[in-house]
């Protein structure tokens, strides 16, 4: 299939040069190639100002990145074929991360496939599409996980937020086999049940894995609270690691019943306490009923979607932290994560300081934490780097 010439103003090539792969549409020639003579989801060929072939991509003339690169070698286009080789490539690095095929199949852009996020729980796989181009070879992504898998079940999950900007319908959807209502995973040894129909996202959260690892060789014989637990990801793994006693705080209380499931098949459900409604106003309850706890972790979802809401943003995250301090024990640790893309790591830094002082406590950063890995970061692409994770040690001023 040939494909149509997208031309770039002149200098417009620089980013695509480095490594990038997104092309916005102010970057577009538009007196050679206007943006309305191509449809959503349409495959063309990249040229710079001169006309030399940058590779190719697809694209939406109504989206402000109204390109997105599949592959630097024209002859590549986005079909089957390539669709294979790159599940196959995302695979590879999976496998040599992890003993359990639970994880993150595909990120994205991170993975070469710009749209496309696959999450996998052992033999089911949950497919999110975001982009026009990446909807238009719907079937053939289904194809290509048919190849390089056994799938007993695939779940299009097309009912994220992007797909209306780039004018898609929302969805969800069972397209081979059968899902149950909990769906098995492990990770760090721990094994788990997400709700992949209903839950938010794709149902479960792998980006916090290697976080979560690290917090279980903390809780042992803690008394523990999980604000924003979702199905307990945290706060089960804090039971299976030992904890005394863990609350799970979340404003869903569906997601809660699938926390004290996940505790109770982990033979820990008399140990687990369930608290379901506004993470700040149960921290004022809980303030009031002077409780206290060794651990606390706040992993809220993001307070900043957009750039225009970090002020307001900053400001929820200081107080849940600020919270998070106060019901510390005296010599407790906080474990604060945001997965904000527009949250810096430094800001986040500052705001942990600011709280410290704030209520005249000593705080110690004795541990970072960032993405697993499966989702690795493309070095070109900074937005493909959002979450941080800071463990402290909070102790009273001396």
């Amino acid at each position: 299939m040939t494909l149509k010439p997208l031309l770039l103003q002149a200098n417009a090539d620089r980013r695509l040069r480095a490594g990038h792969l997104w092309i916005y549409s102010n970057e577009v020639d538009t007196k050679r190639t206007p943006l309305k003579n191509f449809e959503p989801g349409e495959q063309v060929q990249v040229q710079d100002a001169r006309g030399k072939v940058l590779g190719n991509a697809y694209i939406n003339p109504n989206t402000l990145i109204c390109g997105r690169m599949i592959s630097r070698d024209p002859q590549y286009q986005l079909d089957r074929s390539l669709l294979v080789h790159r599940l196959n490539v995302a695979l590879s690095l999976r496998e040599r991360c992890f003993d359990q095929p639970c994880y993150r199949l595909v990120y994205g852009d991170s993975d070469g496939l710009p749209g496309l996020v696959i999450d996998r729980f052992y033999d089911i796989f949950v497919v999110q599409i975001s982009t026009a181009g990446m909807d238009r070879v719907q079937d053939l992504v289904i194809e290509a996980l048919d190849k390089v898998f056994t799938p007993r079940a695939i779940v299009l999950r097309n009912d994220g937020k992007m797909r209306a900007t780039e004018g898609l319908e929302t969805y969800v959807e069972v397209v081979r086999g059968e899902v149950p209502e909990l769906a098995p995973l492990m990770e760090n040894g721990v094994n788990l049940l997400a709700p992949l129909l209903s839950g938010q996202k794709t149902g479960w959260f792998y980006d916090h894995r290697e976080n979560r690892a690290r917090m279980q060789s903390l809780v042992q014989g803690k008394r523990v609270l999980d604000l924003f637990s979702y199905v307990g990801g945290w706060g089960v793994q804090a039971l299976a690691a030992g904890a005394d006693e863990v609350f799970c705080l979340d404003a869903s209380a569906g997601a809660l019943e699938v926390a004290a499931e996940n505790a109770r098949i982990n033979q820990a459900g008399d140990r687990f306490r369930a608290l379901q409604g506004d993470a700040f106003e149960l921290c004022k309850e809980l303030l009031a009923e002077k409780q206290r706890f060794d651990v606390v972790i706040v992993d809220p979802p993001a307070f900043i979607q957009k750039r225009k809401d970090v002020k307001n943003g900053e400001r929820a995250y200081a107080r849940i932290n600020n919270f998070a301090m106060r019901l510390l024990e005296r010599d407790g640790t906080l474990i604060s994560a945001s997965c904000s893309m527009h949250l810096e790591r430094e800001r986040l830094v500052d705001l942990l300081r600011s709280n410290s002082r704030e209520l005249d406590r000593n705080a110690q950063i004795f541990a970072q934490g960032y993405q697993g890995a499966d989702h690795p970061i493309h070095p070109a692409i900074p937005e493909t780097e959002y979450l941080k994770a800071y463990f402290l040690r909070v102790l009273p001023a001396s």
